[in-house]
C-alpha cells in the first residue's frame, strides 16, 4: 500500500481552491474574492477566500484549511475511539456559492482528507468530500446534467461509487426534523480509505475537478432569468432550510467550532439574507409546490 503523503495533497488543495475562485469569478463577471489568511493558536491555519455582491453571485465563499492539534475533539473519537491518543492533521477545502438569480441553485462542495499518527503505529487516515446542489425552482436538465457529470467522476474508481456516494450524499443531507432532503443530491463520501492512498487521492481529486464542470453549465444556463418579489421571498424561505441543515447536522461545522477553528470561516457557508416564516405552505399546484413534491425525494438521476 502506498504511504500517505501529506505534501501533495496539501498542494493539490491550494491548487484547486486557486483554480475553483478563478473560475467563479470569470463567471461572475464583476466581482473579485478577497482573501483572508488566518491562523489556528493551537496549531494550522488557512485562507478563507469570499465574493460578496457580484452581478450573479449574492455571497460565496472558498475556504482552504490545515489544521493540526495533539489531541482529537469529542465529534472526531465518539465513532472512532482507536483514534484517543493520536496526534492528527486535517487539511481540505470546502465552498458554498448563493447566488442571486433564485433560478440558479446554491451549490456546496468540500475534499478533504486526515491523517491520526502515533509514534510505533501505522498510521490512520482517510479522505472525504463530495458535492451537492440545492436549486429553489428546479429544473430537470439541472439535475439529470449535475448527476451525470458526477457519475462520470467516479466511474474511474468502480461501477459502485457514484450509486454508494449518491445514496450517502442522499442519506445525509436529510433535515430529519423536517423529513426533507435539503437539495437534489449529489455525491457524499468519508472515512475513505478502502483503496490504497494513491487511488483515494485520485479519487478525491476526480470529485474535486468536477465540480466546476458540474456547476458552471448550470449557472451560465439560469442566471439571465427573469424573476420577482414572489421568487425572492421564497428562496429566502427555502435558505432557512440550508442555515438548519449546517448549525444543526453537519459535521464539518461541528469539527471546526469542537477544535477551535476560525469562526467566521467556518460560518461562511450560511447565506446573506435569509427568512424563517410561520408554518408557511405552497399554493397547491404552484412553482414553490414542485420543488417539495417533484424533486426533494430521492431519486435517480441518471
Amino acid at each position: 500500500m502506498s504511504a500517505p503523503d501529506k505534501a501533495e495533497v496539501k498542494t493539490y488543495l491550494l491548487q484547486l481552491q486557486d483554480a475553483i475562485c478563478r473560475a467563479l469569478q470569470a463567471e461572475d463577471g464583476a466581482a473579485a474574492f478577497a482573501e483572508d489568511s488566518w491562523e489556528r493558536p493551537a496549531g494550522g491555519g488557512g485562507r478563507s477566500r469570499v465574493i460578496a455582491e457580484g452581478a450573479v453571485i449574492e455571497k460565496g465563499g472558498v475556504n482552504f484549511s490545515h489544521v493540526f492539534g495533539d489531541a482529537l475533539p469529542a465529534s472526531a473519537t465518539a465513532q472512532r475511539p482507536q483514534l484517543a491518543g493520536r496526534s492528527f492533521e486535517a487539511m481540505g477545502v470546502s465552498l458554498v456559492i448563493h447566488p442571486h438569480n433564485p433560478y440558479v441553485p446554491t451549490s456546496h462542495a468540500n475534499v478533504r482528507f486526515f491523517i491520526a499518527e502515533k509514534a510505533g503505529e501505522a498510521p490512520v487516515w482517510w479522505f472525504g468530500g463530495g458535492y451537492d446542489l440545492t436549486p429553489y425552482y428546479a429544473n430537470r436538465e439541472d439535475c439529470i446534467a449535475w448527476h451525470k457529470t458526477a457519475q462520470r467522476a467516479c466511474a474511474p474508481f468502480g461501477d459502485d461509487i457514484y450509486p454508494r456516494f449518491k445514496k450517502w450524499c442522499d442519506d445525509y443531507f436529510y433535515l430529519k426534523h423536517r423529513q426533507e432532503a435539503r437539495g437534489v443530491g449529489g455525491l457524499f463520501f468519508d472515512d475513505f480509505n478502502e483503496l490504497d492512498f494513491d487511488r483515494s487521492f485520485a479519487l478525491m481529486r476526480a470529485v474535486g475537478d468536477s465540480y466546476i464542470p458540474a456547476y458552471l453549465p448550470i449557472v451560465a444556463r439560469r442566471k439571465e432569468t427573469p424573476y420577482g418579489e414572489r421568487e425572492r421571498q421564497f428562496q429566502l424561505y427555502r435558505r432557512g432550510r440550508y442555515v438548519e441543515f449546517n448549525l444543526v447536522y453537519d459535521r464539518g461545522t461541528l469539527f471546526g467550532l469542537q477544535t477551535g477553528g476560525r469562526t467566521e470561516s467556518i460560518l461562511m457557508s450560511l447565506p446573506p439574507l435569509v427568512r424563517w416564516q410561520y408554518d408557511w405552505q405552497p399554493q397547491p399546484g404552484s412553482a414553490e409546490a414542485q420543488l417539495t413534491e417533484k424533486f426533494l425525494p430521492h431519486q435517480d438521476w441518471v
